[in-house]
């Protein structure tokens, strides 16, 4: 009987034992499988290529740099372009690959670093408040990739009002970031391949000098050439962007606009 117990105590702890083993390699598995899933989404970003440069596109504005409007209102801004077609599709690859507009090339209008409007026309109207403001303006492919040379746009400052209070602070001189993209919902294919991008004005980016810091859901990226890139492994749902303007030691370049965070969101139908 004594011989019996002593066998049943032996197979119980041999069955235990390799039920804990099981155990230990599906959990191995289970946490192999999840990193290997984890890894697969892992945004990434990297350089866009294959856009024509445009490099003697030009958009004009005949005013003076301080645009002075009495009063709060509807503003004419009556661009003109040079070597450059509103509304033509861009020729490049890029126009199947990123989210790309159907009415083809336009401007960019960026008032205080706000979400740009999109125009394909070079007459613009809009309601301007009193106030002192920022506009950036410049050209786009149809695909939203800013064009990037030193007369593809136009800076102002905005002074509405009798006693227009800049409320900003404002130095027109200063390093300043402007967003652009990505922006709004992309849906299907359009979320496999995001573009961001954005316009540095009275600065240089470099590896020893000023930077953007990307920081997208959380990830880090650090972009040291003006350029424009593309984001991938994004997951479903909303996403936050956020860029800050950082000077060699990486510390934030002061400035209104030079730290801006945006959420754009991404469904797959």
């Amino acid at each position: 009987m004594k011989h019996l117990k002593l066998t049943l105590l032996a197979f119980s702890i041999i069955f235990a034992t390799a039920c804990k083993n099981d155990k230990k390699e599906t959990e191995e598995v289970d946490t192999t499988e999840q990193t290997e899933s984890k890894e697969t989404s892992k945004i990434a970003i990297a350089p866009l290529t294959d856009s024509p440069a445009y490099t003697d596109a030009k958009l004009m504005l005949d005013t003076p740099e301080t645009m002075t409007m009495a009063e709060a209102g509807e503003v004419d801004f009556n661009f003109t372009l040079e070597n450059y077609v509103l509304g033509d599709q861009t020729d490049s690859p890029n126009a199947q690959k990123l989210a790309n507009s159907g009415k083809g090339q336009h401007i960019h209008f960026i008032l205080n670093n706000q979400p740009y409007s999109a125009h394909y026309e070079p007459n613009i109207k809009k309601e301007i408040p009193e106030g002192v403001h920022h506009l950036v303006a410049f050209l786009s492919r149809s695909y939203h990739e800013s064009v990037k040379n030193d007369n593809s746009m136009v800076v102002r400052k905005l002074e509405v009002g009798e006693n227009a209070q800049d409320s900003l602070g404002l130095d027109m001189d200063a390093p300043t970031l402007i967003y652009s993209r990505p922006k709004g919902t992309y849906v299907g294919k359009d979320t496999d391949n995001l573009l961001l991008d954005f316009f540095v004005l009275n600065t240089e980016l470099s590896e020893t000098g000023n930077k953007v810091i990307a920081t997208i859901n959380g990830e880090e990226f650090t972009i040291s050439q003006w350029l424009p890139h593309v984001v991938t492994g994004l997951p479903m749902g909303e996403v936050t962007i956020n860029l800050q303007l950082v000077d060699a030691e990486g510390n934030n370049i002061p400035g209104p606009f030079n730290t801006v965070e945006r959420k754009v969101t991404l469904k797959a139908e």
